[in-house]
């Protein structure tokens, strides 16, 4: 993916300048160290690109960015927790390095340190920033609760399936780009969409993030690949290939959700993927959402828009395998 190096280099810096204490070195290292994980800062950039959408400047949105962030790597620390991920972006987890209770006090530490940003931004527009990074914050919970649940269910409804990656992922995304939009005091109108237009990308995003769990390679996802099969995750192409399985590939589907040889379930898992064509229908769902968040995008007024956001969203769908 390219990026001017601007947005990147603007958030590093920041995340540096974050008053991090040394003591006590349990609380405060793991939230240095997952700072200075290598990562993409996909959210805080599209809220700078947001702000410079509707004309504003990326400097005054860096707060907000950086709420966005750093909410973000609260809510890594704490899912990777509930996961039980040995690897987040290549790395050890922040419960494996250290323990679990520590990364729960460090991840709390975070939620308060988004929220010292907030606070910084312009107070005319705060309290619409407020709203909206809380009514966010409630449903990434929501969303992961849904998640939780869905890995003792049995059967998981495709809709219900959307339903949980839009609000365990998508509205962050949506939220990173209408903050940019508030920030700028555009028209509601304009918040709307481009807040729809974030969802949606959301929504193709994690589907491609499924597909990559089962047929990416570690050094490119950045996380143990076929996790999603060995925690036994509902994901669309585990629905996929229940709803289109014989019943001799389903009898062996739910036989493997109980075998212990990890390199064998997810092989025979991917070989069943395989034979239903479960990648292709979801790289046309991945797609179909993709479309959807393209229309809002044309929505937005005015209608001579740089394209840089377009060019940040375009290289996230086209992720090497």
């Amino acid at each position: 993916m390219i990026l001017s190096s601007q947005y990147i280099d603007l958030i590093q810096e920041e995340l540096k300048q974050l008053h991090i204490p040394d003591s006590p070195d349990n609380l405060y290292a793991p939230i240095s160290y997952f700072l200075n994980l290598k990562g993409k800062k996909i959210r805080p950039i599209l809220t700078l690109l947001s702000a410079e959408l509707f004309n504003g400047n990326i400097n005054h949105a860096k707060h907000a960015a950086l709420a966005v962030e750093i909410f973000h790597n609260f809510t890594l620390i704490h899912d990777d927790i509930m996961d039980e991920a040995p690897l987040r972006r290549g790395q050890q987890t922040v419960h494996e390095k250290w323990n679990t209770n520590i990364a729960i006090l460090s991840g709390d530490v975070l939620m308060i340190k988004a929220y010292e940003q907030l606070a910084l931004c312009p107070p005319d527009v705060l309290p619409d920033l407020i709203t909206l990074f809380n009514k966010t914050a409630v449903e990434v919970c929501e969303g992961q609760q849904m998640d939780m649940d869905f890995e003792t269910r049995d059967h998981v409804a495709h809709d219900e399936y959307i339903q949980m990656i839009k609000l365990k992922t998508s509205v962050l995304l949506g939220c990173a780009l209408e903050m940019g939009a508030i920030l700028c005091n555009t028209s509601l109108k304009n918040r709307s969409e481009i807040y729809q237009f974030g969802v949606n990308i959301g929504i193709a995003f994690q589907i491609q993030d499924d597909i990559l769990d089962v047929y990416g390679t570690g050094e490119k996802v950045g996380k143990q690949v076929g996790g999603d099969i060995l925690a036994n995750k509902n994901t669309l192409l585990s629905i996929f290939a229940e709803t289109n399985a014989n019943e001799v590939q389903l009898s062996e589907l739910k036989k493997l959700k109980f075998e212990k040889n990890a390199a064998l379930k997810i092989n025979r898992t991917q070989s069943i993927f395989d034979e239903l064509e479960v990648k292709s229908k979801c790289n046309q769902v991945m797609q179909d959402y993709y479309q959807k968040a393209l229309h809002h995008f044309n929505a937005i007024q005015p209608e001579n828009k740089n394209t840089a956001l377009l060019d940040l969203t375009d290289a996230l769908m086209k992720r090497d395998f």
